[in-house]
């Protein structure tokens, strides 16, 4: 093993992420403003590890103080969270606001800006209200998107100035990949005309609201966070390699294209075509789209994703889904993390950071998540009780230095920020896996404390360096 010394660029960010609904907890949640997160744990508690869900969570609704000190002491530049749609409203058609509820991020707003730490706010990260999923079928209806802009402006009228970094979703592609693609999520629809309408209205959905954003003039940025699965073939063998690209074209570039080109891939347009995909769209609605792209985008990077051409042909009566021309592969001898059971591979940071680079025009982007989930980590503890994470210490230098190396190689990478700040809860898994750099133990009443990381990221922000280890031993 030899070391390498890393410098920080000036002003890049060293955040962390979460969301409303992973954190917040059901504390002051009035009838009628359920989430869809709610709704699902409600209807299969049973699914969710141990039976943890959003009703409790990190209750950072009422411990943010306690939670904003430890980022400052954690040495946080930054930290992003969403607020939650369900909760801001009392009622969805006029846009009426939950005082008690906005009064909270008033305070959580103040407070941040107390501990100089930047906010960062997303306006949708899973939180759709059960009542529009209920009631209009979600985001598979154009009145939710009008709705949704409804909500947004009373967002802007209220927090625009304070906050100056805006993103409309988080993953707008996750749930309805979950529930209408794979159907392993409440409510459990395979059905991929909805999944591509979703997909479709949450693109228009996130062109409105920039579109809003500017010409109201608000101070700041306005983009989106996305997770692009960043995808390797097999093989160099044609078939693997066209797997590859239409994963790509379905799973990435659905949302890339739009948010930050304007428009959707030529060939997706013919893939669905091809298979019959019923989806609803109208030529204003597309020229939206073009003229409202992105300021900038977040992008959620954790593991790669290989895939290998079919080995077997679809089934006539199965209805489509894209896996009609790939299926996953796992590479022999690959690094594992083995308690959530994902590939480590640090360099998907800076392949993905040359895509965006000649792809997409070097727009500013920064890393939005990356962390390392890690089952019973009590077993790491040292005499005095304090998490000894260094396999986590190794992950974030090895993924933070492939950013670093972005931004250093003139590519618009602006920053890193772990998913998470603290353990929290994640759909199904909840506490299983834990991802914080502040523990929080549920057998004492969620008590908060210092992960070794924690220290370590503090010395980080305070040094603007860090030390990588590297493996020289020869493969």
């Amino acid at each position: 093993m030899s070391r390498q010394t890393v410098q920080i660029p000036e002003n890049f960010i060293l955040g962390a992420a979460a969301s409303a609904w992973q954190t917040e907890g059901w504390s002051g949640k009035k009838a009628g403003q359920d989430s869809w997160p709610d709704a699902w744990y409600q209807q299969d508690r049973h699914v969710w590890h141990n039976g943890y869900g959003p009703a409790v969570a990190t209750d950072f609704i009422n411990r943010f103080s306690e939670d904003v000190a430890l980022m400052k002491a954690s040495g946080l530049t930054h930290y992003r969270t969403s607020i939650n749609w369900s909760r801001f409203l009392i009622d969805y058609e006029t846009a009426t606001v939950d005082e008690e509820y906005a009064a909270y991020y008033d305070r959580l707003i103040d407070e941040m800006q107390r501990q100089g730490i930047e906010l960062m706010l997303c306006l949708e990260h899973y939180e759709l209200p059960a009542t529009l999923l209920e009631q209009y079928g979600g985001w598979q209806s154009k009145h939710v998107v009008e709705l949704f802009i409804r909500y947004v402006e009373q967002v802007f009228k209220r927090y625009a100035g304070r906050v100056t970094r805006w993103f409309v979703f988080n993953e707008p592609i996750v749930v309805q990949t979950r529930v209408y693609l794979d159907a392993l999520r409440w409510p459990y629809e395979q059905n991929t005309h909805k999944w591509m309408q979703w997909n479709h209205h949450k693109n228009l959905a996130t062109a409105r609201v920039v579109q809003l954003f500017r010409a109201a003039g608000y101070a700041g940025r306005i983009g989106t966070i996305l997770n692009p699965e960043v995808t390797y073939p097999r093989s160099s063998a044609p078939h693997d390699q066209k797997a590859a690209h239409i994963y790509d074209l379905f799973y990435n570039r659905v949302f890339l294209d739009p948010a930050i080109k304007g428009e959707y891939p030529a060939e997706l347009l013919a893939l669905l075509d091809k298979h019959q995909i019923e989806w609803e769209t109208t030529p204003e609605e597309l020229a939206i789209i073009a003229a409202n792209t992105v300021d900038e985008v977040g992008l959620n990077l954790y593991y790669p994703h290989r895939v290998k051409a079919p080995s077997r042909a679809w089934h006539p009566e199965t209805p489509f889904h894209p896996a009609w021309y790939y299926e996953h592969f796992e590479l022999p001898g690959r690094r594992m993390n083995p308690s959530r059971g994902w590939e480590i591979q640090p360099e998907i940071i800076w392949d993905m950071a040359q895509r965006m680079r000649d792809e997409y025009g070097n727009i500013p982007w920064f890393v939005a998540e990356s962390g390392m989930g890690i089952e019973n980590e009590a077993q790491f503890k040292n005499a005095d009780g304090e998490i000894q994470d260094d396999y986590r210490i190794a992950f974030i230098s090895e993924h933070l230095h492939q950013a670093i190396r972005a931004s250093q190689a003139g590519i618009n990478c602006q920053g890193y920020m772990l998913w998470a700040f603290t353990d929290n809860v994640s759909p199904m898994n909840a506490f299983k896996n834990r991802y914080g750099l502040i523990e929080i133990d549920l057998d004492k009443q969620r008590q908060r404390r210092m992960k070794k990381s924690a220290h370590w990221f503090r010395t980080l922000r305070d040094t603007q360096q860090f030390t990588l280890w590297l493996d020289d031993e020869p493969k």
